[in-house]
């Protein structure tokens, strides 16, 4: 026995966030010293054999068809989200309704007015909340902000953000619940991280003007039947920062061959910075001071140098992994529940969820718009 209070866990949802959830719950005790001891208490999926099943593969205690009795159970002190984006705002004010810390997977909810119920009923219950941008957690992207923000690149002056893939570029592949109009689309499901790291690197954004595409009008529905898509494939938007910087960003899920190009560039008086996803674990640097003839992008490689990277491996270039910034993102929601670091909560994933709606509604209004002060 570790003497340490017990944090009870019940995930809804088993699908692939579901499964990277339990992965961060199952690495991050064994990576960091955490205030409490995780259990994984119980599991709910659409049906009681899927559940079943999840929870022999990943050790949950009990197993169960029905969300709710999550929420029901006295036992459970965190409900962890990582059902479709539409179910996100019932099933989260039902577990702070409750008294339960609730950890959602991002986008937060369909729409912004959705994001802020929910935001303020966490803030007024007094229960801790976090939403699923494990993005963010990367060293290298904690390593550019500090860059920026020391001045090392002098005064930005652009930007440019991406996040491409190729998941829904098929026009055969069947609707999902990221076609679903309550919460759906590549702006909402890709762009969502595109605009959350654009304002962790830079700051507020202040105005936008939004452009989305539908290139894909219908699918089939799996059963014979085809379905208008109603909401974009591809979705940009140039973007002005309060800094003075401006820029853009892309969000793109038929983007053909490309797997996870969440990248960005970073330009400002002194030098620039270079960033992608596929290649996660560098960084590269350029400096207006090198001489002549001796200019060039340099590759800085994520290391112990690069906290928490050193929690992991105590050698630099062997590399951290997806599933290893939801254990970082886990360990960070730990400590904020027990009163010791501040989580990307629910007030946060409201902001980007403004951001979205905002550059959708600048797509329609065919105008630049402010952003909510």
């Amino acid at each position: 026995m570790s003497g340490k209070p017990k944090l009870r866990i019940g995930l809804i949802g088993t699908g692939f966030m579901g499964t990277a959830h339990v992965f961060g719950f199952a690495c991050a005790p064994k990576i960091f010293e955490l205030p409490m001891e995780i259990e994984l208490h119980a599991v709910a999926d659409v049906t009681e054999a899927g559940a079943t099943r999840a929870a022999s593969r990943y050790g949950f205690l009990k197993a169960t068809g029905q969300w709710r009795h999550l929420i029901e159970d006295p036992d459970i002190d965190v409900i962890d989200i990582t059902a479709p984006n539409a179910l996100h705002r019932e099933m989260a004010l039902a577990a702070i309704a409750a008294g339960k810390h609730v950890y959602c997977e991002k986008p937060l909810a369909p729409s912004a007015a959705d994001a802020r119920e929910m935001a303020e009923a966490a803030e007024a219950g007094g229960v801790k909340t976090q939403v699923g941008f494990n993005y963010l957690c990367n060293p290298m992207i904690g390593l550019a902000h500090d860059m920026i923000q020391a001045g090392e690149l002098g005064d930005i002056r652009g930007y440019r953000g991406l996040h491409c893939e190729d998941y829904m570029a098929d026009a055969a592949t069947q609707f999902t619940f990221r076609h679903d109009p309550r919460g759906g689309g590549a702006l909402a499901d890709i762009g969502s991280h595109a605009l959350a790291t654009a304002e962790r690197l830079l700051g507020p954004i202040v105005e936008v003007m939004g452009d989305c595409v539908t290139a894909i009008p219908e699918r089939s529905d799996g059963q014979g039947a085809m379905r208008r898509i109603e909401v974009d494939d591809v979705a940009r938007a140039f973007l002005r920062f309060a800094n003075g910087a401006t820029g853009s960003i892309e969000a793109n899920w038929i983007a053909t061959g490309r797997k996870m190009q969440h990248d960005f560039e970073v330009y400002g008086t002194r030098g620039a910075l270079a960033f992608s996803q596929e290649h996660f674990n560098e960084l590269h640097y350029y400096s207006c001071s090198d001489k002549p003839g001796r200019r060039g992008f340099r590759r800085i490689e994520a290391s112990p140098d690069h906290p928490p990277y050193g929690e992991f491996c105590v050698a630099a270039g062997h590399q951290l992994g997806f599933n290893d910034l939801k254990a970082v993102e886990v360990a960070g929601f730990v400590h904020a529940i027990a009163g010791a670091a501040e989580p990307f909560a629910f007030r946060a994933g409201l902001r980007v969820q403004t951001l979205v709606d905002t550059v959708r509604r600048s797509s329609v209004e065919r105008r630049w718009l402010d952003l909510p002060a």
